[in-house]
């Protein structure tokens, strides 16, 4: 017996991790900083790592009232109905149960190109079609209503990503409510706001509060995360905002206390942090504003926790690094194979990777030169 056929799809390549690079390399790990997975750098929220010891001799019980407890208190947050909140095992727990409670077989979902992959993934693991629209190296991959209409034709879910990985570009809510307005009633525009709390930016949830009315869109929901700001990605936290109208689908597409016991309290706690997330976030607007002004090569703007620096050929380019302590993102599985992404990390991280892909790159250019003179006749 065989598994149904899985070969249009692929698989979702993480950033690599110290230890997996240094056991490849026979070095020890402490001589690696990672760069390369967009995580905290000053790791998970000290609330919730006090919550996550408190609450451990309670994990032989359901999550039921502490699921409860933390849906209440985001939705407290967003200002929207408790029913609005959909917890899940990460983002992309989120993603599934809106393809789960979006897509019939054969309907198709819109995504970014350059993008998140798992959008696609999550699409065809549910019968989905996956179509794209591009962001534009040569227009620095602005994101626009008329880039995602220029290419819509009916599809079930509009996917953006704002800001969006791996290029760090944002959508503003006017441009996505103008998507919302002109593609099809029963098409739902997605909002992936991951690194949210990293951009100078209002919110799309803003339309699911109906804007300063008392009605919000049926046609928008918005994603948001734990992993980033909060410091909670090997917790898996993540959770969507939905309409009103919505509300009632959750029961009958999530998986039985999607969001662990551990997962809820320290998202309640981390929730409360706000010192921790101020933190994160001056972190990592000074370090993006390092990485721009200090590397020897294009950046583009970024509001995200991580920057995109073209440097000619990835692949070898992140090597050199790695063999430099430095593990960074190459961008070839994202189809930007001469781009790297480095991750936004604390100000000795952010100089040690500055200096040392500044050194890879004038190695680089040394040699070009080199191979390229002519030899006295």
């Amino acid at each position: 017996m065989q598994p149904r056929d899985l070969s249009d799809h692929v698989a979702y390549k993480a950033g690599r991790g110290i230890e997996e690079v240094a056991r490849e390399l026979g070095r020890d790990p402490s001589e690696f900083v990672k760069l390369a997975s967009n995580e905290n750098p000053h790791g998970p929220s000290p609330a919730a790592a006090v919550a996550i010891r408190e609450h451990a001799s309670s994990t032989s019980s359901y999550p039921k009232a502490a699921h409860a407890d933390l849906v209440a208190a985001i939705a407290d947050r967003w200002a929207v109905e408790d029913e609005q909140i959909w917890l899940a095992n990460g983002g992309d727990g989120a993603i599934d149960y809106l393809h789960r409670a979006t897509i019939e077989p054969g309907d198709a979902v819109l995504v970014p190109t350059p993008g998140f992959a798992y959008y696609g993934m999550s699409s065809r693991f549910h019968h989905g079609e996956v179509r794209e629209y591009p962001l534009e190296r040569t227009n620095d991959f602005e994101q626009t209503a008329d880039r995602v209409l220029d290419s819509y034709d009916g599809e079930r879910i509009v996917w953006i990503t704002s800001p969006h990985n791996p290029t760090g570009t944002t959508m503003s809510v006017d441009e996505i409510e103008r998507v919302a307005v002109e593609t099809d009633d029963e098409t739902l525009v997605v909002v992936d706001e991951a690194y949210g709390e990293f951009a100078d930016l209002d919110s799309a949830v803003s339309l699911l509060q109906g804007r300063g009315t008392d009605d919000g869109r049926d046609d928008v929901a918005v994603l948001r995360t734990f992993s980033k700001a909060y410091g909670l990605a090997g917790i898996r936290l993540g959770y969507a905002i939905v309409p009103e109208e919505w509300g009632d689908a959750y029961a009958r597409v999530n998986t039985p206390f999607a969001a662990s016991e551990l997962a809820c309290r320290a998202g309640l706690a981390a929730l409360q942090d706000d010192e921790h997330v101020e933190r994160t976030v001056r972190t990592a607007r000074n370090s993006r504003e390092y990485l721009r002004d200090r590397i020897d090569a294009d950046v583009w703007p970024s509001e995200g926790n991580f920057v995109l620096v073209d440097v000619g050929e990835a692949t070898p380019v992140a090597e050199a690094l790695q063999d430099r302590g430095v593990i960074v993102r190459d961008c070839s599985s994202f189809g930007l194979p001469g781009c790297l992404r480095i991750t936004c990390g604390t100000e000795a991280e952010t100089e040690r990777a500055v200096e040392a892909l500044n050194a890879v790159l004038a190695g680089r250019d040394e040699e070009s030169e080199t191979a390229t003179e002519v030899p006295d006749t």
